[in-house]
C-alpha cells in the first residue's frame, strides 16, 4: 500500500479512538464528580446514641403504693441485666421483654419497705450505663381486709349477687371500686353498689345468664381506703352461673311454684305469714336463697317461741324469712296464713324444694301488705329498681 493510503488508515484510526473517548464521556455518571466509594461511606458516629433510661419509680422516691407499677423502659439501647431488691437483699421477680428494652415487676411489693435498682443497659453507641437507686414504700396507718360471699369455683343461682365484706369501714370508696372488675364469658352489664360502709354487692340488670363463667378480681393490696388505711390482700373468685331455677310463690294463693328453664315443674299448697300481724306478714319481693339446712332449730323470744325444729329450712333472707317443711301446719297449707313468716310446706314437698335448689336461686313473692328491703339486711338486690342500683355505685 502506498503513503497515501497508510496515512488514511490511521486518520480512520484515530477517528475511531476520538469517537470511543466522547461516547465513554457520555456513558460516565453526568454530573457526578464524587467517587463511588465516598457516595457509600456513612459515619458511624452518627447513629451512635447513649442510652435513655426511666425508672418507675425513680431515684429517692417515697411513699411508693405496692399497687403502682414498676417497671425499666430504655431508648436507644438494651438491657444487659437488671435487679430489684429489698434491704434484706431478696430479688424482686420481673420479666424482661423479648426485645429488652423494657423490664417490668411481676409480682408485688412490700409495704414500709426499701428497694434499690442495680444493673446494666447497652446503648446504641457501644457504651454501659449503670442501673441505680433507691425508693421506699409507704407504711399504712391500718390495713383492711375483705371476703367474698361465694366460693371459688362454686355454682350458683342465677340470682346470686357478688359480695364484698370489709373488716372496717371504707372512707374512699371510688378507689377500692376502681380496683374490682367483673369479667364474664357471656356479655352481660352489671354495676356494684354500695350497701353500706363495709359492703359492696355487685348484680347483672337481669338475672345471670345460666351458664356463663364469671371471673372476679379484686386488686385490693396497695389501694388506698381512706384515712390512710390500705388494702391488705388481694382477692380473686372464678364462679360458674348453674340453671334457670325459680321458687315463685304468691300469699294470696297460697301457693308455692318451681319453674325451672320457664316450665313449672312443681305447685305445692303451702302457708305464708300471718296476714292480719305485720310482724309476721311474709315480705312480697324477690328474695335469693342464702344456704340451706337439713334441720334448723328456730326461736323468736317477740313470739314466745324457742328452740322449734324444723325440717328441710333454705334461708331466703336475713330477716329470719325460710321456706321449710312444718308437719303442724298442713291443716292450713293451701288455705290459710298462719306461719310468723316463713313458708310452711309439708315435710315431704320441702324435703324436694330443699334437693333442688342451690343458693343464689331466687324465690319471688307477692300478694302481701309489706314489701322486702334494707331493713331486711343482705340480699335486697333485686328489689332495687336499675337505675336507683346504679346510683349506688361510687363511679356513677
Amino acid at each position: 500500500m502506498g503513503r497515501a493510503g497508510r496515512v488514511h488508515r490511521w486518520i480512520m484510526l484515530l477517528g475511531a479512538l476520538v469517537a470511543a473517548a466522547e461516547l465513554a464521556a457520555c456513558t460516565s455518571g453526568a454530573g457526578s464528580s464524587v467517587p463511588k466509594s465516598t457516595e457509600q461511606q456513612v459515619s458511624p458516629a452518627a447513629a451512635a446514641t447513649p442510652a435513655k433510661i426511666t425508672q418507675t419509680p425513680g431515684a429517692d422516691t417515697k411513699n411508693v403504693s405496692p399497687a403502682d407499677p414498676v417497671r425499666v423502659t430504655v431508648k436507644d439501647g438494651a438491657i444487659t441485666d437488671i435487679h430489684l431488691r429489698n434491704a434484706q437483699g431478696r430479688e424482686v421477680a420481673g420479666a424482661t421483654a423479648a426485645d429488652r428494652h423494657s423490664w417490668t415487676a411481676t409480682e408485688s411489693l412490700g409495704y414500709t419497705k426499701e428497694y434499690t435498682w442495680s444493673g446494666t443497659v447497652l446503648g446504641s453507641d457501644g457504651k454501659q450505663v449503670p442501673l441505680t437507686g433507691t425508693f421506699s414504700t409507704l407504711t399504712p396507718a391500718t390495713q383492711i381486709s375483705a371476703q367474698l360471699n361465694i366460693g371459688d369455683d362454686d355454682t350458683v343461682g342465677v340470682a346470686m349477687p357478688i359480695v364484698l365484706i370489709f373488716d372496717s369501714p371504707v372512707r374512699d370508696k371510688a378507689s377500692v371500686e376502681k380496683a374490682l372488675s367483673v369479667q364474664t364469658s357471656t356479655p352481660t352489664g352489671g354495676s356494684w353498689a354500695w350497701m353500706d360502709d363495709n359492703t359492696i354487692h355487685y348484680r347483672p340488670m337481669n338475672y345471670w345468664v345460666p351458664g356463663t363463667k364469671v371471673s372476679v378480681v379484686a386488686k385490693l393490696y396497695g389501694t388506698p381506703f381512706g384515712d390512710g388505711a390500705y388494702g391488705a390482700d388481694d382477692l380473686t373468685l372464678s364462679f360458674t352461673v348453674g340453671r334457670m331455677l325459680v321458687l315463685r310463690g304468691n300469699t294470696q294463693t297460697h301457693r308455692l311454684q318451681m319453674i325451672r328453664d320457664g316450665q313449672v315443674v312443681a305447685d305445692y299448697p303451702a302457708s305464708y305469714g300471718l296476714d292480719s300481724d305485720p310482724g309476721r306478714v311474709t315480705h312480697s319481693g324477690i328474695h335469693v336463697v342464702m344456704s340451706k339446712s337439713a334441720m334448723f332449730s328456730m326461736s323468736n323470744p317477740a313470739y314466745h317461741y324457742d328452740n322449734v325444729v324444723v325440717p328441710w329450712a333454705v334461708r331466703i333472707s336475713n330477716n329470719g324469712e325460710f321456706v321449710h317443711g312444718l308437719q303442724d301446719s298442713i291443716w292450713a297449707q293451701g288455705s290459710q296464713n298462719v306461719s310468723h313468716g316463713c313458708v310452711n310446706l309439708a315435710p315431704d314437698n320441702a324435703h324436694i324444694v330443699f334437693d333442688q335448689v342451690i343458693p343464689g336461686d331466687p324465690v319471688e313473692i307477692s300478694g302481701s301488705t309489706q314489701q322486702l328491703g334494707p331493713a331486711d339486711g343482705d340480699f335486697y338486690d333485686w328489689t332495687v329498681p336499675w337505675e336507683q342500683w346504679r346510683a349506688k355505685s361510687a363511679l356513677h
